[in-house]
């Protein structure tokens, strides 16, 4: 394996010390509003969504209220954080759902939630980690280019290899905070375009300036 457990403590030490309030920006009080303001967030700012998600969940109170409200309002409520049509349907088909096959309750297995409308891999590692604090490792596109720059996993590397490359690198107590962690280096240094290159706290790991990827 090219990167170390060792390599993989520094980084997290180092990171830990850049960003000592790295946790998740997104706002939700209950389950469901977890899981309606992750899929929100999907090719959305975090700020945008908590933007968003305060007059909606004062509108919709409850799942219920996501399955009875009518489509077109609900578009409109979520309107600001883009492909609108598509969370908006997604968030009403995963509300009826979660009504009718698992009694009201959000489910809290990977099996499970992967039935639920609109919700991926990324979106069920975020919601196990944030909301029912289950050892799980999401990679988003910051992890993902993040883990990619810094050589831990080969260019072609598909999310689940780059999932399962940092689980398998980190102790479980590490996935939650490695993830907040990861994301914020690439949020705000190891961007995606003109990354920060002078100012990353990770420079003498990073491969960028050998061998530039996207």
């Amino acid at each position: 394996m090219k990167f170390t457990k060792q390599k993989a403590k520094e980084i997290v030490e180092i990171l830990k010390n850049t960003y000592p309030d790295a946790t998740c920006s997104l706002d939700f009080s209950t389950p469901f509003e977890a899981v309606v303001a992750v899929v929100l967030s999907a090719q959305c700012t975090d700020e945008r969504v908590n933007k968003t998600t305060p007059a909606l969940f004062a509108r919709c109170k409850s799942i219920q209220d996501f399955v009875d409200i009518d489509i077109k309002e609900l578009e409109s409520l979520v309107h600001p954080c883009g492909f609108y049509r598509n969370k908006a349907a997604n968030i009403k088909a995963c509300a009826k759902k979660v009504l009718e096959e698992f009694g009201g309750k959000v489910p809290s297995t990977m099996e499970k939630l992967l039935t639920l409308p609109g919700v991926g891999r990324k979106t069920i590692n975020v919601f196990l980690s944030e909301f029912y604090n289950e050892p799980a490792f999401a990679v988003d596109t910051h992890v993902e280019r993040v883990s990619k720059r810094l050589d831990i996993v080969n260019n072609d590397a598909s999310v689940i290899q780059v999932e399962n490359t940092l689980m398998s690198l980190m102790p479980e107590e590490n996935y939650h905070m490695g993830h907040h962690l990861l994301l914020f280096l690439g949020r705000y240094h190891c961007l995606s375009r003109n990354p920060k290159c002078d100012g990353c706290p990770l420079k003498k790991y990073c491969i960028y300036d050998k061998k530039p990827l996207n």
